[in-house]
């Protein structure tokens, strides 16, 4: 084989070996977004593709203003025309394609096609779109201070306890590792700690932390979370800091099975108490039955007298017969039949007449 045949051979070769090292690089690359057209107006549409995101992810399509890829979305979503938003899930591959309809954000282009995941672990990507006919004003200028980094993995700490399965509000400690970029201090940050309910925007509460951030240093930082009363369901936290979302944390909370537990009791104790009340009251209110004693109601037995502990004679326990009297002579017999006894007067005794001999 000359050399000529065999160039194109180990060309492919290589190619065949550096094939699966550029399938992770491309996916390394992050989520992409593309327009089929850059500029469009109020009423028209824009067709949205995406690629490398993770599959079978559901996204929320915006179009923002005072936004810039470089930038993200200065303000949050209340920079985004969220009425006229579209939602897509990517297939097995990662990739979508969706029309967008084109409308007028609440502020001044710059404007860009906002990607973002709803659920799972955060990942956006911002498209640049002229609309026609909407005003534009330069950005707001970037702060030269100080800047937040988070530099590790946000996390949840903590534990539910027993109060928890019966309706109390779950609490958590957001924990994470900020690094100040700038060339100035930080002192007592603000942050913006949000919890959202499925698909449903965050709610915001400001935590302050106290401490000072020199330039070049880092502070592992500790904010409480807390949801309100008898919340259960997936969560999302997410923590902002001027203006822009640093890290976001899901949250599975289990349901409070203390509170059903308490409905059923409840719902099988009440009717039983009703039923036994109104028992008492008919029992009180019916008149009695003729010859008879009320329902559920027994008489007591009559109590007899107590025994007189008086002393006297014993009786005899020998019952003596009337036809028969014992012989109270010594060595008689031990009785005798007598005749029943005749309390009539004796008939006078008549005279034997003797005869003649």
């Amino acid at each position: 084989m000359s050399g000529k045949a065999r160039t194109p051979v180990l060309a492919v070769v290589l190619a065949l070996l550096l094939l699966p090292l550029a399938a992770p690089a491309a996916a390394a690359a992050g989520p992409v977004v593309k327009l089929s057209t850059s500029q469009a107006g109020t009423g028209g549409s824009v067709t949205v593709s995406g690629s490398g995101w993770r599959p079978h992810t559901l996204l929320m399509m915006l179009i923002c203003g005072r936004s810039t890829p470089s930038r993200g979305v200065i303000g949050g979503t209340n920079s985004c025309a969220n009425g006229d938003g579209r939602a897509v899930t990517t297939d097995a591959g990662g990739s979508f394609a969706k029309k967008l309809p084109v409308a007028e954000p609440p502020v001044p282009c710059p404007c860009v096609v906002h990607v973002a995941t709803v659920t799972g672990a955060k990942a956006e990507a911002d498209a640049v779109l002229e609309v026609a006919g909407h005003p534009v004003a330069p950005l707001p200028a970037e702060p030269s201070g100080g800047r937040l980094s988070i530099l590790s993995d946000t996390r949840l700490t903590g534990s539910s306890g027993v109060l928890t399965w019966f309706g109390a509000p779950p609490s958590r400690t957001l924990v994470f590792t900020a690094g100040n970029i700038g060339s100035t201090e930080i002192k007592n940050p603000v942050f913006r700690v949000g919890t959202a309910h499925g698909v449903f925007a965050p709610q915001w509460d400001e935590q302050q932390w106290r401490g000072t951030l020199a330039p070049g240093k880092k502070a592992q930082i500790k904010l409480p979370v807390e949801l309100s009363a008898g919340a259960h369901g997936d969560y999302t936290v997410s923590l902002r800091y001027d203006g822009k979302v640093l890290a976001e944390q899901p949250w599975g909370v289990g349901r409070p099975w203390g509170v059903t537990l308490f409905w059923i009791l409840l719902c099988l104790v009440v009717p039983a108490a009703v039923f036994r009340v109104g028992m008492a009251v008919v029992d009180r209110v019916r008149p009695p039955r003729p010859g008879g004693v009320r329902h559920r109601r027994l008489a007591r037995p009559a109590l007899r007298p107590p025994r007189s502990r008086t002393p006297g004679p014993e009786p005899d326990p020998t019952p003596t017969l009337p036809w028969f009297t014992p012989d109270s002579a010594p060595g008689g017999p031990a009785g005798r039949l007598s005749a029943p006894h005749d309390d009539s007067p004796t008939s006078p005794t008549t005279p034997t007449t003797k005869g003649p001999t």
